[in-house]
C-alpha cells in the first residue's frame, strides 16, 4: 500500500483522500488507542481527533516519511494525553467479550479458546500497568519501535525508555505468573 498518492491528493484538498486513509488505518489505530486507554469510546474519540488533526496539518507532512508509523505514533501520543486528561488510571471493563471481539481470532476452536484465555490474561495484566508503561509496551511489541524511536517519540532519554520497559516487563511477569499459579 503506497500512501504517497493519497497524501498528495489530501494536500490538494481532496477530502475523499482522508476517507481512504481512514479505511486503511482506523481499525489498527483504534486498537492501539484502546490498548493504552482501555476505554473503547475514548479510543474512538482519540482516533477521530488524530485523523482530524492529520487533515488540518497534512500540508506539513514530510512525504519522505512513511505515513502509518507517523499516524500510529500520533495515536499513542494522543492516547497518553487523553488518559492524563481523564486524570485516572482506566481499569479493565468487566465485559471481557467486548475486549475479545477486538482481538484477532485463532484458527482452530481449541487454539481459539486457549488464545482468548491467554489474551485476556495479558490484557488484564496490561491494565494493571500505568499508562506510560502500557504505552512503551505497545510501542515496543505492537508497533515494533526501537528504543531510540521510542525515546524520540516520548521526548525522554533512551535510558528512561529502557527503565520503563524493564519495569513494565518485570510487573507483567509477576502478574502473569501469579495468575497462572491461581488457576
Amino acid at each position: 500500500m503506497d500512501d504517497l498518492p493519497v497524501i498528495r491528493r489530501l494536500k490538494r484538498g481532496e477530502i475523499e483522500a482522508l476517507q481512504v486513509l481512514v479505511m486503511r488505518y482506523e481499525k489498527k489505530a483504534i486498537h492501539v488507542a484502546y490498548l493504552i486507554t482501555h476505554d473503547e469510546p475514548l479510543a474512538r474519540d482519540v482516533v477521530q481527533d488524530v485523523f482530524l488533526r492529520v487533515y488540518r496539518t497534512i500540508g506539513h507532512f514530510d512525504e519522505t516519511r512513511r505515513f502509518e508509523p507517523y499516524l500510529l505514533q500520533s495515536v499513542v501520543n494522543a492516547s497518553l494525553s487523553a488518559v492524563k486528561k481523564e486524570a485516572k488510571q482506566v481499569s479493565l471493563d468487566d465485559d471481557l467479550s467486548e475486549i475479545e471481539s477486538l482481538l484477532s481470532k485463532a484458527a482452530s476452536a481449541e487454539t481459539e479458546v486457549e488464545g482468548k484465555q491467554a489474551k485476556a490474561e495479558i490484557f488484564e495484566s496490561l491494565s494493571k500497568l500505568n499508562p506510560r508503561q502500557r504505552a512503551v509496551v505497545i510501542q515496543r511489541y505492537y508497533l515494533e519501535m526501537s528504543e531510540k524511536e521510542m525515546s524520540a517519540s516520548l521526548g525522554v532519554p533512551v535510558g528512561t525508555v529502557k527503565w520503563l520497559l524493564n519495569e513494565a516487563r518485570t510487573k507483567l511477569r509477576k502478574l502473569l505468573s501469579s495468575e497462572r499459579r491461581s488457576e
